[in-house]
């Protein structure tokens, strides 16, 4: 063999050694990527809960695409806080509720404590119902059935933390990806102009009054308390023993976490409305509960289309009331150190949508009332996680920068002040 042959074989293996050196570090960065994703897919199930159905289908069926805009701006707010959230849990050790007690007088924890339980178990019951009516729409079965069953498949999910969080996070995740799978299927059934989505998408409108109400409520739907303390919980698992730079690249991982759980969760969020707009608004329908959309898909779009709806409310009840419960365990646990056996605690979250359904409450006017109840502690978590994440001495380095601090004051002020009009709207009579 001569000079050139030795030489033309050298190069090529080693092409063949970079190649495959660049291939395994790729694969390595995405198991490393891997072992950080899932407290934020646990999170995102809140922004895809059965509130979120009911506020979306009701927006596109009668203002088209038109408010598609607010599900983008609702969840670029939702991001925001999320990161806020898990910077507080990697940077102190502890979670929201955890550190409130260390920073607020007793007094004033008490009061968190009492509103942010009733905030959990009005969430848990919402979401609760959104399984009972999957099982209804989907198989059925009476309501008070559903209702015992969903709290036998609310209560094993969250049981199965005994074998550790990730095991958890993997079954939300699949629930999300059955509820993402059945928004695709809507969409290829429903056949969206496409270009009116983008335009929609990018340009904010309001066409009257009324729009203003329903956006009101599709923003006041999509932020949720509960997993604001959650998810500074849900970081901990894989904060133990840290170092500083070890820590920065924990956060680093998580912002990538939240990025693709949250825009997963946008664009099924969007895919509602889209799919309301051009199944529902394109025939002139008006639909103002759940129950009426899984009627009318069927017999517009067929059985496959009804189907993968109440698939996907029953995997978003089960995914909710379990992240619901979970959160309850954490305020219930956090504020004043109350301890209270972790069956209890689950059991006091879940209750009182088994009421609702056994005392045959109207389950959309109870949705409703949960959302009124979940908007007087949205401050309260809010304002206290902001306060908490603005003070160096607690957090060190990762202390909110001045840009930071503003945007997030920003951020809270156009919240709140859209639940104020929500809950003002809902107390005239005009809700």
């Amino acid at each position: 063999m001569n000079k050139e042959s030795i030489l033309k074989n050298h190069y090529d293996l080693e092409s063949v050694e970079n190649r495959v050196n660049h291939n395994l570090s790729i694969l390595n960065k995405f198991k490393n990527l891997l072992k950080y994703l899932g407290p934020a897919f646990v999170v995102s199930v809140a922004y895809i809960d059965p509130g979120n159905f009911a506020t979306n289908i009701s927006g596109g069926s009668i203002f088209n695409y038109s408010l598609v805009w607010v599900i983008l701006w609702s969840n670029l707010m939702a991001i925001f806080l999320q990161i806020m959230s898990a910077k507080l849990g990697i940077a102190t050790g502890k979670n929201l509720t955890q550190m409130c007690r260390e920073v607020f007088s007793k007094r004033m924890n008490w009061f968190f404590y009492v509103v942010a339980t009733l905030a959990a178990m009005a969430t848990t019951m919402a979401e609760f119902l959104g399984g009972v009516l999957g099982f209804y729409l989907l198989f059925g079965i009476p309501l008070s059935y559903s209702a015992i069953l969903t709290a036998i498949v609310t209560f094993i999910i969250i049981y199965l933390q005994k074998y550790g969080q990730r095991v958890v996070e993997i079954i939300i995740t699949l629930l999300v990806a059955v509820i993402c799978v059945s928004y695709t299927i809507e969409l290829f059934l429903a056949k969206p102009e496409w270009p009116q989505v983008a335009l929609h998408t990018l340009i904010p409108s309001l066409p009257n009054g009324q729009a203003v109400l329903i956006a009101v409520g599709m923003l006041g739907a999509t932020v949720m308390p509960h997993v604001i303390y959650l998810h500074s919980q849900l970081v901990q698992c894989r904060n133990t023993g840290l170092t500083l730079d070890e820590k920065k690249k924990h956060l680093r991982m998580e912002k990538v976490d939240i990025f693709i759980a949250m825009n997963i969760a946008f664009i099924v969020n969007a895919a509602m409305v889209v799919v309301s707009a051009s199944v529902f608004y394109s025939r002139g329908i008006s639909v103002d509960s759940i129950e009426q959309a899984h009627r009318s898909l069927e017999p517009l779009l067929g059985g496959l289309s009804s189907g993968a709806f109440g698939a996907a409310l029953l995997a978003s009840g089960f995914s909710s009331s379990s992240v619901g419960a979970m959160a309850g365990e954490t305020i219930m646990d956090g504020f004043v150190d109350l301890k209270i056996p972790i069956t209890i605690r689950r059991l006091i979250t879940m209750l009182p949508g088994v009421i609702v359904i056994v005392v045959g409450v109207n389950p959309m006017k109870a949705l409703l009332m949960s959302q009124v109840c979940l908007s007087f502690v949205l401050p309260v978590a809010i304002i206290s996680m902001l306060k908490i994440t603005s003070r160096k001495d607690l957090m060190g380095d990762f202390v909110n920068k001045p840009f930071v601090k503003s945007l997030g004051w920003i951020i809270a002020t156009l919240i709140i002040g859209m639940n104020a009009v929500l809950l003002y709207l809902t107390f005239t009579g005009n809700v």
